[in-house]
């Protein structure tokens, strides 16, 4: 159901501030905590000595806890110390690759001799002071695959989210997709149109005017494991559209990282990143707001789907021209899958 062989988004850094976490991805469960040097570990939530789970404990130095018994874990998931107790012969629990970039934590649950830092491709804007980011969290009683169908079509946009980024143009624009590599994308471009009410708000918070027509955007970007990037924007008609000089338009990236629990649940790591008034603090927060309610409405639209389709698993779905996007990443996703199941040579 999810390839594991890959960096999935864990938490944000604020998560980890006071205590550890505990938290389920891809089916493992897994403890983060940051230690006294300031670096993230992850290691199994599993005591060794009574099956406890040790983010209910405490950081002490570099260690982790247990707060049953109080044996102390070490980073790499070897057993330090046990009051009372030789711990030499306890058996090492795993420790997973982790790193902390882009202002999240990310993790790999597969195969540690395959993680590298390489392998997370790059967030143009993270580390950039001309953007600015705000984002949330959301936890979704969904299969992960799901979100990824809906962000790879937006045309759901027009009945789902009527009173915020729909409009009846979004379903009347063809979407054109590509796949380059593991890369798939979906465009769509839409001209001398009327901007709906979330973009008139992006609009006046750029000092533009918001009751003209406008050329309109939405370009998504599916990368595994599950991430999804798309470019959203409107200018001012007839100056360039996607284009158009940063003072005739506003524009912004969706950020959609998505991370398996389990096959029917996910984290989802939600965010818009912007290139304009970038040290508006309550431009930001206005955006953060807008967007949390979008992504809210998309969150009960999905578990209902989830829901339908368990008490229907054998139905077979229809495949529309707007499902494209969704169905190339989804062989992505599966051809990645395939080649972590294949048997590995033996060495001789």
């Amino acid at each position: 159901m999810f390839a594991k062989n890959a960096w999935y988004v864990a938490c944000t850094p604020d998560e980890i501030d006071d205590k550890p976490l505990g938290r389920t991805i891809c089916n493992e469960k897994i403890a983060f905590y940051r230690g006294s040097d300031g670096k993230v570990a992850a290691v199994e939530d599993f005591c060794p000595h009574r099956g406890a789970q040790l983010s209910l404990g405490y950081v002490c130095d570099n260690n982790l806890v247990c707060g049953y018994h109080g044996l102390v874990m070490g980073c790499e998931g070897k057993t330090v110390s046990m009051p009372g107790q030789r711990v030499g012969g306890f058996p090492k629990i795993k420790a997973y690759p982790v790193i902390e970039k882009y202002g999240f934590i990310w993790v790999w649950p597969g195969d540690a001799a395959q993680a590298s830092p390489d392998k997370l491709h790059h967030l143009e804007w993270a580390d950039n002071p001309d953007w600015a980011y705000g984002g949330g969290l959301y936890y979704i009683k969904c299969d992960y695959r799901l979100m990824v169908d809906n962000l790879m079509d937006l045309t759901h946009e027009t009945y789902v989210h009527t009173t915020s980024i729909g409009q009846k143009e979004i379903d009347e624009t063809p979407v054109s997709t590509k796949t380059e590599g593991d890369h798939v994308i979906t465009s769509r471009f839409m001209d001398n149109v009327m901007p709906p009410p979330f973009w008139k708000a992006n609009l006046r918070g750029n000092n533009l005017a918001d009751d003209v027509p406008v050329d309109r955007w939405q370009v998504c970007h599916f990368s595994p494991p599950s991430h999804v990037m798309i470019e959203v924007g409107v200018a001012h008609a007839g100056k360039g559209g996607y284009h158009a000089d940063a003072k005739d338009k506003v524009s912004s990236i969706v950020v959609d990282f998505l991370t398996p629990e389990t096959e029917t649940t996910m984290w989802y790591f939600w965010g818009m990143a912007r290139n304009f008034n970038p040290k508006d603090k309550n431009l930001t927060a206005q955006i953060r707001d807008g967007q949390a309610k979008v992504f809210a409405e998309d969150t009960a639209v999905l578990e209902a789907q989830q829901r339908n389709l368990l008490l229907h698993p054998s139905r077979k779905l229809l495949l529309l021209n707007i499902d494209a996007g969704g169905v190339q990443s989804r062989r992505i996703i599966d051809r990645l899958i395939a080649a972590e199941q294949q048997p590995q040579p033996v060495a001789a």
